[in-house]
């Protein structure tokens, strides 16, 4: 759907003709006249299932990657072994990958090295959020805590110094409604980060309305592009969001979410009858797994390089 504001003064999305680098894809589809949509994906295999379904863009989720392997949403996983799994993820896919990032995993000296390593990979872009290291998810039922502005405005300096790419997107997740902060500090906050060089605003919030959003978006006149993690006030329209400045949508945590609830029901199913009977008809056919991977391929390729004595 067409946004009715410009999403930023400071660039304008270039027209899409070829291949564009994956980093300039991204800038477009959060800085570009239309409202951009991220689905979560946490392998390669989740990706390439949102990129089938007609997604043009990735969020590598902290949450749902840690899940997947079996680790709390609390920096247990390290900023390597996450670019290890999301290289997975590059590899199977053809559209870009913005990665959580969470507080930036250290100091300035660490962030901007690693956004160094995750360009280096083709991470399109990251985003950071304003909260001490080591950060535990939002949702979490436990006291939150902000890191200073100053410090947070030096993580995001020293990481769009350190770019490889131009277009390499830095957005600046402000968590000051999550932790009970008012509408005056994070405005204040937006404003830290956007001078201090990110290229979008997420202002995240777990009110069961959007009115919060709204507010902020109210605001901050479109100094920049404005996120959002629609999770907790899931029912709010789409249009409603974009109609208020919102540039771009993350749907943040459902592809695991969808696949835990499968793979609960298929495997209590199986253990309580003990055996197979009317299962195969609630799950996917070995045919569509052999699809998502591409097995024809190496089919056709081993014909080609091995079919000749």
């Amino acid at each position: 759907m067409p946004k009715d504001h410009s999403k930023s003064g400071t660039y304008t999305a270039p027209p899409i003709t070829g291949h564009l680098p994956l980093a300039t894809q991204l800038r477009h589809i959060i800085c570009g006249p239309e409202t951009g949509f991220l689905m979560e994906a946490h392998n390669a295999l989740s990706a390439r299932i949102a990129e089938n379904a007609g997604f043009k863009a990735l969020w590598a989720s902290s949450l749902t990657i840690s899940a997947s392997m079996g680790l709390r949403d609390a920096n247990e996983l390290t900023w390597t072994q996450s670019l290890d799994l999301i290289s997975g993820m590059i590899d199977a896919v053809g559209i870009p990958i913005l990665m959580d990032a969470d507080s930036g995993y250290g100091d300035f000296n660490i962030f901007s090295r690693f956004v160094r390593k995750a360009g280096e990979r083709g991470v399109a872009g990251v985003c950071i959020e304003d909260k001490l290291f080591p950060k535990i998810n939002s949702f979490a039922k436990t006291e939150q805590h902000l890191a200073s502005v100053n410090d947070f405005c030096a993580k995001i300096r020293a990481a769009k110094d350190n770019q490889i790419h131009p277009d390499f997107m830095l957005v600046a997740r402000t968590e000051a409604l999550v932790v009970g902060a008012d509408l005056e500090e994070t405005l204040v906050r937006a404003e830290a980060y956007y001078e201090a060089g990110a290229d979008a605003i997420l202002v995240h919030s777990k009110s069961n309305t959007a009115h919060e959003i709204l507010a902020f978006a109210d605001k901050w006149s479109n100094k920049a592009p404005i996120v959002v993690v629609p999770t907790t006030y899931a029912d709010t329209p789409t249009d409603t969001l974009t109609n208020a400045g919102v540039s771009t949508l993350i749907w943040a945590n459902h592809s695991l979410r969808a696949a835990i609830r499968s793979m609960e029901d298929i495997t209590a199913r199986i253990f309580k009858q003990q055996s197979l009977n009317g299962i195969d008809a609630d799950v996917t056919s070995i045919e569509d797994v052999f699809s998502l991977t591409d097995m024809s391929e190496l089919i056709a390729a081993t014909k080609r390089y091995q079919g000749h004595s």
